[in-house]
């Protein structure tokens, strides 16, 4: 089964990420079954989270239904088998020289899909994604000849790769899908009517190489599910606390320049979202981040499943995107991850230089990174 317009991540919940109120184990599943019973047909979950506790769970949550009646989508990429967890940085992927050489990366990959399987309770993955990749794995034949003989061996019908978690990886994104587009069938990014930068970079790439888009943070943050309003106050732990200050502030007040279109749809503002993300092509489906936010006047998560789960078969005009899409322009609000200009020095897990190859995909999409990928308020040295 392939991934159908809404899909459920089981970082939902604030069970394994921080943000909002985290919820119980046994309310975590059973928001994915009311997911299934509300119409929902696509599952996605890391083996890092938790250090495979989400496998575990969402396997208890889909056990007894027919398998051939949902997609699932496994994730894999951190190693939390062999590697130390380095603080908020996380495992180190797998690909990290210190663990081991690209000759043992399928020996990895195999091992890690095997596990990953057999938390979630199936033989089989309706698809595989290679998740927060460094740079070598968006580049290298060991990594995506592993991911192959994953797929040779009917552990899993389709691949893809889902960079992030932060935003950028566009320049890298375009690489892998010239390199390895005939073995990919999707990929992840972050899209929303308030971040169409850099999202909208990938767009005409994985068109051109036949890859669907799955696109996340379709929420942003919270902001469209209406409940995080200026002066929300955020728990402690938050990721969303590191968001730029006022980002809520302006979220919302762009959110009311563009709210009457939603409402001409007869949309709620999630759906509104998703159908803005669904008009570019080649996105196919949406997956925001479901979020029990804390306080007075919060949506418990199950309604907003419902909201998701009602989503209806309708477009924008190509008016309307762009309208939204002017309105919401962020280029230029963020140090972005992956292949950065700005970046010195050795490579890190998540940002490294425009080398040669790169500086290649930038020329053959017409994309200047200086201008296209700047970081434009970014304090002067």
């Amino acid at each position: 089964m392939d991934l159908t317009r809404t899909a459920y991540g089981t970082w939902n919940g604030g069970r394994f990420m921080h943000f909002g109120e985290p919820i119980s184990d046994e309310r975590f599943i059973e928001v994915i079954r009311h997911a299934y019973e509300s119409g929902i047909r696509t599952f996605m979950t890391s083996d890092v989270y938790g250090n495979g506790a989400a496998d575990t769970m969402l396997g208890a949550a889909l056990k007894g239904i027919p398998r051939d009646s949902y997609c699932l989508v496994g994730m894999i990429g951190h190693d939390f088998y062999k590697g130390e967890r380095v603080g908020s940085k996380g495992f180190p992927r797998f690909t990290d020289p210190a663990l081991r050489s690209p000759r043992d990366y399928a020996e990895y990959i195999d091992m890690a899909t095997e596990r990953e399987l057999e938390r979630c309770g199936t033989d089989h993955f309706d698809c595989l994604m290679l998740h927060n990749p460094d740079y070598t794995g968006y580049s290298s034949d060991a990594v995506w000849k592993g991911m192959e003989q994953v797929k040779e061996r009917k552990l899993a019908h389709r691949l893809g790769v889902a960079p992030g978690p932060a935003n950028g990886f566009s320049l890298d994104l375009l690489l892998c899908f010239e390199r390895f587009g005939p073995l990919l069938d999707w990929a992840m990014v972050i899209l929303n009517p308030l971040e169409p930068w850099p999202g909208r970079l990938c767009l005409d790439g994985a068109k051109q190489a036949g890859v669907k888009l799955i696109t996340r943070v379709v929420d942003h943050g919270g902001l469209f599910h209406g409940d995080v309003k200026p002066g929300h106050e955020f728990t402690k732990y938050d990721h969303r606390s590191y968001r730029p200050a006022g980002w809520v502030e302006g979220g919302n007040a762009k959110i009311d320049e563009f709210r009457h279109i939603a409402q001409k749809h007869g949309l709620s503002l999630l759906q509104f979202a998703c159908l803005w993300n669904l008009a570019h092509e080649p996105v196919e489906s949406v997956v925001p981040t479901i979020i029990q936010e804390i306080g007075e006047g919060a949506r418990a998560i199950e309604s907003k499943v419902d909201d998701l789960a009602a989503l209806p078969e309708q477009v924008l005009t190509q008016e309307e995107v762009e309208e939204v899409a002017a309105i919401g322009n962020n280029k230029g609000c963020m140090d972005l991850k992956g292949g950065n200009p700005s970046h010195q020095g050795e490579p890190l897990p998540d940002r490294w230089a425009i080398n040669s190859d790169l500086a290649g995909v930038a020329k053959r999409w017409a994309i200047d990174p200086s201008v296209e990928l700047a970081y434009a308020h970014a304090p002067v040295a």
